[in-house]
């Protein structure tokens, strides 16, 4: 724990009254109690009672009405301090708290009576309001204290409007007349008043933050402080900018209201879109705080003239509020076809901002991705002047911390909380979701999360035995059942199982190895050392490249670099495009694609074939991505040996960045033996002596240029053989069924290799 118990027990015990915060966060208090619970730690019964105390204190202050935890947080403080003062305090104000949170359910605000009503709209109010205070089931209160008074004058003042709507309903189901207007008016304003004088009696660390200040709602936003900042320049500028209009200045080059956001997803645009308009509404500028979200399935339509009219629509219900389109950059398309009616979308919008009928009657905010909006914007000249450089608000993604924030924040709304050793888990949770910029921030926290409760409240269930705080914590073994099953395979093992390649497994133990120490000194803060996964792979078909790169990704997943350690083939044609420019476009895509992982790109000194080929523009931007992506991609380049070697030394961006080489000898006789055996056994089929000795001295006679490969098409070949020579004979033994004869390998040999009459 951050805090040492000596440290939280003297701050504890210096908490004497609820008209301070507590000294420390409700997070914290769970801690120390679920330790203390769970005996990991002792905590003297006067300490744990104002431990108990002070979650009472944030549970009332995030405004759980009757709640019955809080009940139970009071009783167990009272169990083990009996009277004590806060104790004291929280319990004689939870009821009146609870009065308080309940009145304002009833809405007196807005409830007026008129003499000029109908009867019949008489009796329904009258009717409605009887039936929302029957709700309040107000409890007597015979203690003294500050708030006995104001209650019992507002109780009072309830009971006499009650029987004053009782006396008016009866009156008008009876077609009496001398409806008392204005006496019911009159008992409203009263509670009205005393509900807001109640209200003011409560400590003030205790009222809800419900200030409707924009500045103040930005402030309590996590993160985000350079775009703080921003906004806040920003706002007195509008502010400076309408004092110097009532003073009767004028501004002909105002920039005016309309804003780009830029951000990766989950970063928060909506809510900063939102807080602008509620910022343009209380200086004056927009006559109301309304934000109309749309996007492009909103906009654009299927024929010609459908796009303008929705445009159109739209423009005219964000009239005094802010149009907000997401994801704007989509409204244009790349190569988009004559029938994508996103142009007409974007002219229209430009029209309208400029317009009589619409200019400075609305704002609009176009919001994105920052790459997608840069091009988006600088693909169409007449809406970018339309928003000033300035009016640009870019939000960077969470920090780690940041993001662990929104975490716990999300947790504790949803009455739950993460043990210490549980949040440091799903920050390597997180962590590993942070792949490419489609990672969703605050957005893919809350949902990891809700996740995270789902599978607490899945595999535990309520069996009634547990303590309340079970039922709130959040703990290792709810997020290591998220751990992949298939990990038990383990990679390494696997390597060792390959046949042969013993200098391949030397060097990538070597490497593991390596990886393994420099996350483990990484964790203990000590300076590590730059690791440097590329490699090329060069060796001839069938040596196992491929089979070692794909253990090799599993590998680095395993020590904790990668995140995701997924394998990716891409070959020339995945990466080279026929056109200048699309080139980039794919190799990126392939990259992107690739994020988290090993990208494998087989027979690689394909990708240039001269100064003039788009193979280059393939390699450069490939250099470019691994220098963007850093630990986040390793890139391994396979081949021939000697090509391989001419193709590295051709590009110093490339002899820069893959400095381990992996050389993949041919297998020798022996090994091929060894294959041809593993991969008979795996399909429980047995060599005959014969076929075992013909094999040995075929592989020793001639040179297998195709290595396992070879191995395996021979043998699928000879069982296909031998099932044509099972159904000639009419052989019923099973036993025969699972032998392969020398006849069998003779044919499949003659098949795949032809007549082998001299020594390769």
């Amino acid at each position: 724990m951050s805090i040492n118990i000596d440290t939280m027990r003297k701050s504890v015990q210096e908490w004497q009254t609820i008209n301070k915060l507590p000294p420390l966060k409700e997070v914290q208090v769970l801690r120390f109690l679920d330790a203390n619970e769970k005996g990991e730690i002792t905590i003297d019964d006067q300490t744990a009672a104002k431990l108990y105390c002070m979650l009472a204190f944030y549970r009332l202050k995030r405004n759980f009405k009757d709640d019955k935890v809080t009940t139970i947080l009071l009783e167990e403080g009272k169990r083990l301090a009996g009277h004590e003062s806060t104790l004291v305090e929280i319990e004689e104000l939870k009821s009146f708290f609870t009065f308080y949170t309940l009145l304002s359910e009833v809405n007196l605000d807005q409830w007026s009576i008129r003499e000029t009503d109908f009867d019949s709209a008489k009796l329904k109010k009258a009717t409605e309001l009887k039936a929302e205070l029957a709700k309040l089931n107000i409890t007597p209160v015979d203690k003294h204290s500050t708030y006995t008074k104001l209650f019992n004058e507002i109780t009072a003042e309830l009971t006499e409007l009650e029987q004053t709507l009782a006396d008016t309903i009866s009156s008008l189901e009876n077609r009496r007349s001398g409806v008392p207007v204005t006496a019911l008016n009159n008992h409203v304003r009263k509670i009205i008043q005393y509900k807001q004088e109640f209200y003011h009696h409560f400590p003030d660390v205790l009222k809800k933050n419900a200030s409707n200040d924009p500045l103040d709602q930005l402030q309590h936003l996590t993160g985000l402080t350079e775009v703080k900042k921003y906004i806040h320049q920003y706002y007195h500028y509008l502010k400076y900018q309408k004092k110097r209009r009532e003073l009767g200045f004028h501004m002909v080059d105002e920039p005016g209201l309309h804003m780009i956001i830029t951000g990766n997803p989950g970063t928060g645009k909506t809510s900063i879109a939102r807080l602008l308009a509620a910022t343009y509404h209380e200086l004056g500028l927009l006559e109301t705080d309304k934000v109309i979200e749309v996007n492009r399935s909103h906009l654009v339509g299927s024929y010609v003239g459908q796009s303008e009219e929705n445009t159109i629509s739209y423009v005219k219900q964000s009239i005094g509020g802010i149009l907000f389109i997401d994801e704007a950059y989509s409204l244009k398309r790349v190569g988009q076809t004559a029938n994508d009616y996103g142009q007409a979308v974007i002219d229209t919008l430009v029209s309208s901002m400029t317009s009589k009928e619409f200019a400075n009657k609305f704002a609009v905010i176009l919001a994105g991705y920052p790459e997608e909006m840069r091009q988006f914007l600088w693909s169409n000249p007449g809406l970018r002047s339309r928003f000033p450089e300035q009016n640009s608000i870019s939000l960077p993604n969470f920090s780690m911390n940041e993001l662990m924030e929104i975490a716990e924040n999300t947790a504790m709304v949803n009455d739950y909380f993460f043990t210490a050793e549980a949040l440091n888990q799903f920050e390597t949770i997180v962590e590993k979701s942070m792949v490419d910029e489609t990672f969703g921030n605050a957005r893919t926290v809350r949902d990891l999360v809700l996740k995270a409760i789902f599978k607490k409240g899945a595999a535990k269930g309520l069996t009634g035995e547990e303590n309340w705080i079970d039922h709130m914590r959040i703990d290792l073994s709810d997020l290591t059942m998220w751990e992949d099953k298939g990990k038990l395979d383990k990679p390494m093992e696997k390597l060792e199982q390959l046949i042969g390649l013993d200098n391949v497994k030397q060097e990538v133990k070597k490497l593991s190895s390596f990886v393994r120490v420099q996350q483990q000194r990484k964790q203990k803060n000590l300076p590590i050392v730059p690791i440097q996964l590329h490699a090329v792979f060069s060796g001839n078909p069938g040596t196992g490249k491929t089979t070692v790169a794909k253990l090799y990704s599993q590998i680095l997943k395993e020590c904790g670099l990668l995140k995701r350690g997924h394998f990716v083939i891409a070959s020339r044609s995945d990466l080279v495009a026929g056109f200048v420019g699309q080139t980039a476009i794919k190799t990126k895509q392939k990259v992107r694609e690739a994020l988290g992982g090993v990208l494998f790109i087989d027979e690689a000194y394909s990708l240039f074939r001269g100064d003039k080929d788009f193979g280059k523009e393939a390699i450069d931007t490939l250099v470019d991505e691994m220098t963007k992506h850093n630990e986040n991609l390793v890139v391994i380049l396979a081949g021939y040996q000697t090509e391989m070697e001419r193709f590295i030394a051709s590009n110093p961006g490339l002899e820069s960045r893959f400095k381990k080489y992996l050389n993949f000898t041919n297998y020798q006789e022996e090994e091929l033996m060894a294959i041809t055996r593993y991969h008979v056994e795996a399909y429980q089929y047995e060599l005959e002596v014969d076929a075992e000795a013909f094999l040995t001295q075929k592989y020793k006679q001639y040179r297998i240029d195709g290595n396992a490969r070879f191995v395996v098409n021979l043998i699928d070949e000879a069982i296909q053989f031998q099932a044509l020579r099972m159904d000639r004979e009419g052989v019923a033994d099973l036993n025969r069924f699972t032998l392969l004869s020398k006849n069998d390998f003779d044919n499949a040999w003659s098949v795949i290799r032809g007549n082998d009459n001299e020594n390769d």
